[in-house]
This record gives C-alpha cells, sequence and structure tokens, in this order.
C-alpha cells in the first residue's frame, strides 16, 4: 500500500498547492506512482457546466495523474466558503468523510505515494456540530485516511502563534504532526520572517522542515524531508 501526506495550512492562502504540487512533481521525476487528491475544493468555476477546481487540477498536472477529477477531488462548491456553509449556499450535500476515504483507497491502491491537501487551515470545518458533537474537520479526515500530516505556515507576523496551535489542535485530536514548512507567503518581509524559523525551532518539539522564499521554488531540503517517508 501506498504511503500518504496530508497537507494542511495553519489557514488559508497559505502556499499547501505550490508545495503539493512541488512534491508531486519531484516524486513522479524519481519514477514514482503519484496519487494526488484534494478532496473538497471551494470558490470552483463553471467551465462548460462543470465545477472545475483549480488546486486539484494543479496537483494531477503536477503528478501527471490520468484519474478522473471526480476521484481526486470528490466535493466542489461554487461559493467560496467554508465547505458546510459552501454546500448550503450551493443546495448540494456536504462533505461525507467516509466517501472522501473510500476515494482514497481508489488512489492508493494504484500509487507508490498519495499526497492530499486539505482545505483552509486544519481547523476549518467540513461538517457543522450537532448538539452533541463537535465539528468535522480536517484532523477527522486525516485521522480517516491514516496519513502523515505537515504544516504550511504562513511565514510573517503571529507564526509562532498560528503554528503552536495548530499543533495543539492536531495533537488533541489524536493527530500528530510530522513536520512545519514555512512559507513567504507575502510580497512584503515582515522583521519575524527572519526569526520564524529559529524561533519555532525553540518553543516546539516539531521537525521544520524549512522555509520557502516569496514565489521562489520549493527547496531540495524540504522535497528531500518529505519524500523519504515514502520510498
Amino acid at each position: 500500500m501506498a504511503r500518504g501526506l496530508f497537507i494542511t495550512g495553519t489557514e488559508a492562502g497559505v502556499g499547501k498547492t505550490l508545495i503539493g504540487c512541488a512534491l508531486a512533481f519531484a516524486a513522479h521525476a524519481r519514477g514514482m506512482r503519484v496519487g494526488v487528491m484534494k478532496p473538497i475544493e471551494t470558490g470552483c468555476r463553471q467551465v462548460a457546466g462543470i465545477l472545475e477546481p483549480a488546486d486539484a487540477r494543479g496537483l494531477a498536472y503536477a503528478a501527471a495523474s490520468d484519474l478522473p477529477i471526480e476521484l481526486i477531488c470528490p466535493y466542489r462548491y461554487q461559493s467560496p466558503l467554508v465547505p458546510p456553509a459552501a454546500a448550503e449556499a450551493d443546495h448540494v450535500d456536504p462533505p461525507d468523510i467516509l466517501e472522501i476515504a473510500e476515494a482514497y483507497r481508489k488512489i492508493n491502491a494504484r500509487s507508490d505515494f498519495v499526497i492530499v491537501e486539505g482545505i483552509g487551515g486544519l481547523a476549518t470545518p467540513i461538517g457543522w456540530s450537532t448538539p452533541r458533537l463537535r465539528p468535522k474537520d480536517s484532523t477527522d479526515l486525516a485521522r480517516a485516511l491514516n496519513v502523515d500530516v505537515v504544516v504550511v505556515a504562513a511565514n510573517r507576523a503571529g507564526c509562532l502563534n498560528a503554528s503552536i496551535l495548530t499543533v495543539h489542535h492536531a495533537r488533541s485530536r489524536g493527530v500528530d504532526v510530522v513536520g512545519i514548512i514555512l512559507n513567504d507567503a507575502d510580497a512584503s518581509s515582515a522583521p519575524a520572517a527572519e526569526t520564524n524559523l529559529e524561533s519555532l525551532r525553540k518553543v516546539t518539539d516539531v521537525p521544520i522542515f524549512g522555509r520557502i522564499r516569496f514565489k521562489q521554488p520549493v527547496t531540495r531540503e524540504i522535497i528531500d524531508a518529505l519524500l523519504p517517508r515514502v520510498v
């Protein structure tokens, strides 16, 4: 069976797709059969009457995947909202973790390595809560897929707090974080961006895999830190 990696973030827009595509391309270039998933994507645009998931499509191209987009991204929504709100706005069903797990199983069976990109931050709700249950989020999905989790953090002011809280949330839900990647998501570089990497190493026991400069390629250091987990 393939090994899987779940890429999540401290929030939306931190560069999960950038890293997922780079990793998929590198793994494919090394001769691996690479499966990819973006199980849930919101803000999709209509193309010829079909909802087109840009992030999922990018992952598929990077991995040279010939799997149908319906398997790679089973839940697509037009409304740019958190998944359960998008489902309500679009008048369709919300994500079902069991159905996502079944799609993952099919991709996994054909792959040496599967990259799964989450939606938003780790605690972004996938489903609403009921009076007796907490909201479902990406920790529930990661547990259902039984994959390693890596966190992408925006390298700016607030990075330490967001990273620490994300790791704490993961562990409180029984999910282990195997590493953190810092990404310069903004063009402007705050003073904290130059110290966050070393500061994170002092405040958490989670490995820090490296930093990606604004609009620069994912470093070989980061690629090599992740790919050996599956070869």
